[in-house]
């Protein structure tokens, strides 16, 4: 690493409040796999809580895009479809026990929301809740509450059922503003 480089990163790490290994200005070169490469170490840290009083950094000003209504839709049906393919997929087979259930519910709903991202619905928050419970003689009653916009706020849901279990699979898209 040339003098004019180590100059510019002490720079920038003082900068930033970093304390950096080039201060001592002793930087060895590692090799790694017959490749020589320079080793640069970095501490941050934050100042102490009195310390920031004495010098506010400004407020930081958003533009409004003015934008109230969605460009684009959100695709109730293509939602469904990934449910449907998705519970189908990973719950066919499977029997109730309650650890892998518990496990299940993460995996699909990470599945599902990775899927309906892929999407790329703009400006739409996605939320993913799943259900898995044991499939004997009962009843079950699930609901949900938040601040809707009815005009812009959507929602898909799937359910599945299969010998041993049972699964309900909910994707809210809210609208953000």
């Amino acid at each position: 690493m040339s003098d004019l480089a180590k100059e510019k990163a002490a720079r920038l790490l003082k900068k930033r409040g970093s304390v950096s290994s080039l201060g001592s200005h002793d930087v060895r070169a590692k090799e790694t796999g017959g490749k020589i490469k320079d080793s640069i170490s970095t501490v941050s840290y934050i100042d102490e809580p009195g310390h920031h009083d004495d010098n506010p950094r400004p407020a930081v000003q958003m533009e409004n895009t003015f934008q109230l209504a969605p460009l684009r839709r959100f695709p109730v049906l293509t939602v469904n479809d990934i449910l449907k393919d998705v519970l189908d997929s990973y719950l066919q087979e499977e029997k109730y026990e309650a650890e892998l259930c518990r496990q299940m519910t993460k995996t699909i709903s990470e599945v599902i929301k990775a899927r309906v991202k892929d999407l790329m619905v703009p400006r739409y928050k996605i939320i993913v809740l799943i259900s898995i419970g044991q499939l004997s003689d009962q009843n079950m009653r699930i609901g949900s509450r938040c601040l809707w916009d009815s005009s812009n706020d959507t929602f898909s849901s799937h359910s599945f059922k299969n010998s041993s279990l049972f699964a309900v699979a909910n994707v809210y898209a809210v609208y953000f503003e």
